[in-house]
């Protein structure tokens, strides 16, 4: 496929990882995959990775004195080591498994919410506010709105201007000394706005609040380093990084997951059990009970040596012209009106967008019928689209993969659409 832009990536060669893309769909339509904000297509390499553990190395983590026992260990222990590295975390102890972002999200805000944590700082309660913003996905409003029902702390959140950004108008009377968290997003899953965290951490530290970030879209597609974001806790998703399904991180500080108890409780989590009571591991072990996801922890790490081999500053650029080209390609067909930011700056490679007088399913069914993959709704932020007064949007999402071609057929498809519904 054609790549008109002076892309530093060879995704001709890039894409060649990736047997999906090779795919033809009903009607003989070359595949155009752009929902990569719903997950991302997996290289030949995560699946070499999934394959090569299962059939040579399978067996249980931390468990076994056997060769397999110590081999795979060394596999999911190795993977917490190159992920932590492609964060910058401090330690490879602050590195968390969970199921997925959603989990690790709710991790920070039940353990908040037991009351068991020794420090204060670390307790919701009467009287504390929990700030989060209404351009969240569900996985960062739903834990929240739970945890604030059990403790009786109340929930406040920044509003969006009408050109899809965070309002921080408001910021130091939201943000304010009964504040014990504040958890935001750091790029939208369905505005593609990339929020400028500073002023927020900032202003959070200055009031002794917690910062949290879904990053479950960043970390795919631009280097994020968790010391210069100087957030507290980050969370992001195996899938959506050319990994498996079944695996997310949670970072935070040390002294942060240090100081909050533990989770869910179960094997490996524990220093000594009896019927009295526990005690319970050092992190991240505290944090990650049972039989952890031990392939998809391998993938996710063959996923983060792919990635790096890459060099994210390049997936970065790539995307940021493909943005740039598909918002001109928009611009030119008449009745789609994009909801969010319409220029690239400040924004990622996902695209929601309305067509007049035509529901987004029904776009979205035409445009699948020509091969071209996107995604319709609300994109598990209903807020937003309450906000901007629709029901819901049509969604292109881009990736390390993705050509000018897909974005032409893309805008090829709408002139489709809006012929057949004329």
């Amino acid at each position: 496929m054609a790549n008109d832009l002076t892309s530093p990536l060879d995704v001709d060669r890039i894409r060649k990882d990736f047997p999906i893309l090779d795919r033809r769909l009903a009607g003989d339509h070359a595949l155009a995959y752009l929902d990569s904000a719903n997950t991302s297509q997996k290289p030949q390499a995560v699946i070499d990775a999934l394959t090569e553990h299962y059939a040579r190395h399978n067996a249980n983590v931390a468990r076994a004195v056997h060769q397999l026992g110590e081999e795979s260990t060394a596999a999911y222990e190795g993977a917490r080591d190159r992920i932590a590295a492609f964060v910058g975390a401090a330690s490879r102890d602050e590195i968390v498994f969970a199921k997925n972002a959603s989990e690790a999200l709710n991790l920070v805000a039940n353990t908040l919410a037991s009351g068991l944590a020794d420090d204060p700082r670390y307790r919701l309660g009467p009287g504390d506010e929990i700030v989060i913003s209404e351009m969240e996905h569900h996985s960062n409003i739903v834990p929240w709105q739970l945890a604030a029902r059990r403790t009786g702390a109340t929930l406040r959140w920044f509003g969006l201007t009408d050109d899809g950004r965070l309002d921080l108008s408001t910021i130091d009377e939201l943000i304010n000394p009964r504040t014990k968290i504040i958890s935001v997003v750091h790029q939208s899953n369905i505005l593609g706005t990339v929020n400028d965290l500073a002023p927020i951490v900032a202003r959070a530290h200055e009031v002794g609040a917690l910062v949290m970030a879904d990053a479950s879209q960043s970390v795919p597609h631009m280097p994020v380093d968790v010391a210069a974001l100087g957030v507290d806790l980050l969370a992001f998703t195996g899938h959506k990084m050319c990994g498996p399904t079944g695996v997310g991180v949670l970072w935070g500080r040390g002294a942060v997951l240090d100081a909050l108890p533990p989770f869910l409780g179960g094997g490996e989590m524990i220093e000594t059990v009896s019927m009295e009571g526990s005690t319970f591991a050092a992190v991240p072990h505290k944090f990650e009970a049972g039989t952890p996801p031990i392939a998809q922890v391998v993938g996710l790490g063959a996923a983060v040596d792919y990635l790096t081999g890459l060099d994210m500053a390049k997936v970065y650029a790539h995307e940021r012209e493909l943005t740039g080209y598909a918002l001109q390609r928009f611009a030119g067909v008449d009745g789609v009106t994009i909801i969010g930011p319409d220029t690239p700056e400040g924004r990622g490679g996902t695209i929601s967008f309305t067509v007049d007088g035509v529901h987004p399913h029904d776009v979205g069914q035409v445009l699948d019928e020509q091969g071209v993959a996107v995604r319709v709704g609300h994109h598990c932020a209903r807020p937003v689209c309450v906000r901007y007064g629709i029901p819901a949007t049509t969604r292109a999402s881009f990736y390390l993969y993705t050509t000018t071609d897909e974005i032409d057929a893309l805008a090829d498809g709408l002139e489709r659409v809006k012929r057949f519904f004329r």
